[in-house]
């Protein structure tokens, strides 16, 4: 059983978002095998700068530790995760099991994802389940939350206490459907959002304008740090939906220092994002070390 202090420390993140503040999340895989010592040097740097961590889950379907196991190694660290819960590979039955097992180590937040193709992935021969999709995976959490499992049966051992979130794009190229699923995840309960990385802020502007300020849910615009030309280019390729535009790969290759360039990128970006919305989700993969350095250029400080 965890003291009455650790189960204080998990509770940050819910009560900056319910006080309004300008929240700091930011993104970690977990590792690809047994050992997570790496995970946690990194996520160190981020004590006292970031409200909590993401924990992705087969990001990209590609094979990691299990997002709820390295949420629950990060909380003993004492950085606060959220654990990422992605549809494609279990069935209604294990994720129910997830959530019993999230709540009862302590783990609050939860991003309900529908999960990427395992297609996209490194086992494109798996096979996907898709039982459910996050926005019946937030109807899902709301149920358990109110004491009743995805049959409506009573939970006889108590109900759950999750925190629940949801993806959005806000570059998505159909409006009405961005419109329409943003309203239904807002009605099926989310909570909090953090976005797919944000190029166009413009783009961004509309959508907070127009979609986001119907509901009074925080946004967090989501910031990835390039670490070159050729990273930037790879991503524009690879992954599905994401415009990076030619400007900022030009900057990039022109660079004496790319890496550096792309912090003070990814700097400007979360400025920016700081008169739009109520915080930003910052992606660094593998170099979560330069998040806090990333922060200091952005003017934004430690949080509490």
């Amino acid at each position: 059983m965890q003291d009455s202090h650790s189960t204080s420390a998990l509770n940050n993140f819910r009560k900056a978002v319910v006080a309004g503040d300008f929240l700091v999340t930011a993104e970690v895989a977990p590792p690809k095998g047994g050992d997570p010592s790496h995970m946690i040097e990194m996520t160190a740097t981020l004590k006292g700068r970031v409200h909590a961590v993401n924990i992705t889950d087969g990001s990209r379907a590609v094979l990691g530790m299990s997002s709820l196991a390295a949420s629950v190694i990060l909380s003993q660290q004492g950085i606060e995760p959220i654990c990422q819960i992605a549809c494609r590979d279990r069935n209604k039955i294990g994720i129910q099991a997830d959530l019993m097992g999230a709540h009862a180590l302590g783990i609050r937040n939860v991003l309900a994802l529908t999960g990427d193709p395992v297609k996209a992935g490194d086992h494109p021969d798996a096979k996907p389940v898709f039982d459910l999709e996050s926005i019946r995976l937030l109807r899902l959490i709301r149920n358990m939350n109110e004491g009743f499992n995805y049959n409506q049966k009573s939970l006889k051992d108590g109900a759950l206490d999750i925190f629940p979130g949801a993806a959005v794009d806000p570059q998505l190229k159909s409006w009405s459907g961005l419109q329409s699923r943003f309203a239904k995840k807002v009605e099926a309960g989310a909570q909090f959002f953090q976005s797919q990385l944000v190029t166009d802020f413009e783009k961004f502007e509309k959508f907070m304008a127009q979609i986001a300020s119907e509901y009074n849910k925080p946004v967090l615009a989501g910031i990835f740090l390039f670490k070159s030309a050729k990273n930037a280019d790879f991503i524009k390729r690879m992954v599905p939906g994401v415009h990076i535009p030619d400007q900022i790969i030009d900057r990039l290759a022109k660079a004496e220092h790319p890496i550096q360039e792309g912090m003070k990128i990814a700097a400007e970006q979360v400025k920016i994002a700081k008169d739009l919305c109520q915080g930003v989700h910052i992606m660094a993969v593998k170099r979560e070390d330069l998040i806090a350095p990333i922060l200091d250029l952005a003017g934004v400080g430690k949080v509490n």
